[in-house]
């Protein structure tokens, strides 16, 4: 009876197990087999499934037989060559093997104590990842779900730099005493900044969005006009974000004149370098950091353009006193006998169960190394230049903005056509394409107008992908 009550029969995992490895060894090997967009329509999927769980367990064989019938259908696969939408991201095979391991060890590692190689691990693939990256010593690196995650955890180690605030103990609510906190960031930048803020009681009003010159780039000059306002209105400038890869167009916001801002006014500054600054593993692109030493704090995600499995964002900070003084809480239950020797990542953010991230980031450094790391991310730039000229050099089609790394924005712009004309067949062929289910892209706004994004980061990408990717393109147009 104590048998039937554990888990299944190991000779269970090795039959399916083998299976699904050579399910996966073929999806890898031949992606576009499937709709890069999921056909299905809202509920589909979930009408498909029954309303209520089986009251007897079912045979492994049968519930993979209906993951493929039921469930794939309904994916949207992000790890095709042909994704081109947001920030194409990819799994790569080092990173599938690590999952499967980290699945399989199911690590918490809040403490040092509640497994050492999880903790140690992360403090040695995140100075790898900071060597790869350019930067100089001198920087602490947890590794986060998303940077999300990061940059709110960012805006909390700026509140938290300012003790004579008293925020960790008395809060905001209801102190006529506080001053109003108010953080910065481009026009462009992403929408976490604004989740963080709304997260920890900032607020959406004190987020300041600075705006952005013909590159989409945040001006500085603005950003300092835009503190001395608010200092003479009686507020406390805290923060500000500067962006490496905006979302709509990957512009790099000027760091080192915002870092010069920041050191003056005593801003805490972090850099939201989430999808362009994985390009500095190249050295050809390590300018994408440049003045990221004066900056606080750091986010870069591999999971978007370094082929490590989502999640996986490696968040670093200069001053990992202020960030554990934000969030440090050490409950009787958790205390320790090393607590005072070693580092326990718990101390570091919200989240006290934490998974075995660093096993895949460090399982992908060792796989590619840093030189097949460069190559990839350079290959992906070299792609996008060429959609680039590809696209410049048909009349009928316009570029929207520059190309620093590898994201394409443009537009169909045919003479004649008046803006909301434009518009309208923008997103129309933006639809036809999608529905082809060869190749997926997205769109955005800029300066008001419809632009389409084409977006290269798939490890498995090729030049015949975003050839195909054109051709769909040029053919909707003129459908």
């Amino acid at each position: 009876m104590g048998e039937e009550l554990g888990d299944l029969p190991v000779p269970e995992l090795r039959a399916q197990g083998e299976k699904l490895l050579g399910w996966i060894a073929e999806y890898l090997e031949h992606p576009e087999r499937f709709s890069v967009l999921s056909p299905v329509k809202p509920g589909e999927i979930r009408a498909s499934l029954p309303d209520a769980p089986p009251s007897t367990g079912e045979s492994l064989e049968r519930i993979v037989a209906d993951f493929e019938t039921k469930i794939l259908p309904g994916i949207t696969h992000w790890n095709h060559p042909g994704f081109f939408a947001y920030f194409s991201i990819s799994s790569s095979i080092p990173g599938i093997l690590a999952e499967l391991l980290t699945a399989a060890l199911d690590v918490n590692g809040m403490l040092w104590k509640t497994s050492p190689a999880a903790t140690e691990l992360e403090q040695v693939a995140m100075d790898w990842l900071r060597q790869l990256l350019g930067l100089r010593g001198g920087w602490f690196g947890i590794i986060n779900d998303t940077a999300s995650i990061s940059t709110m955890l960012a805006l909390a180690a700026a509140r938290e730099a300012k003790p004579e605030l008293g925020i960790r103990a008395r809060g905001m609510a209801g102190r006529a005493d506080l001053p109003v906190l108010r953080v910065y960031c481009s026009e462009h930048a992403h929408s976490s900044v604004d989740k963080g803020a709304l997260t920890i009681g900032i607020g959406l009003d004190n987020v300041v969005k600075i705006p952005s010159d013909a590159e989409f780039r945040m001006r500085p000059e603005a950003l300092a006009s835009a503190v001395a306002k608010d200092r003479d209105a009686g507020m406390l400038p805290l923060a500000c974000v500067a962006t490496v890869g905006t979302t709509s167009t990957t512009s790099i916001d000027p760091v080192p004149d915002i870092a010069e801002i920041c050191g003056i006014e005593e801003m805490w500054l972090h850099v939201d370098g989430s999808y362009g600054g994985v390009a500095a593993v190249s050295p050809e692109y390590r300018h994408v950091l440049r003045g990221v030493e004066r900056a606080d704090s750091l986010v870069v995600n591999p999971h978007k353009w370094l082929f490590t499995p989502i999640d996986c964002s490696a968040f670093y900070t200069r001053h990992p006193d202020v960030l554990k003084r934000a969030f440090s809480l050490v409950p009787e239950y958790l205390v320790t006998r090393e607590q005072d020797d070693v580092v326990n990542l718990m101390d570091y953010g919200v989240q006290l169960g934490r998974r075995f991230r660093a096993l895949k980031l460090w399982m992908v450094i060792r796989a590619f190394g840093a030189d097949g790391l460069a190559a990839r991310i350079e290959r992906h730039c070299e792609l996008a230049r060429t959609f680039e000229h590809w696209v410049a050099a048909d009349p009928q089609w316009e570029l929207s903005a520059p190309v620093p790394l590898s994201l394409v924005c443009f537009r169909y712009a045919p003479r004649g056509m008046s803006e909301p004309e434009r518009d309208r067949a923008n997103t129309e062929i933006l639809q036809r394409v999608n529905e082809s289910g060869e190749v997926y892209l997205s769109h955005t706004r800029l300066n008001g107008a419809v632009v389409l994004r084409l977006a290269i980061g798939n490890i498995r990408t090729e030049l015949r992908h975003v050839a195909r990717a054109w051709e769909l393109l040029r053919e909707a147009a003129h459908q």
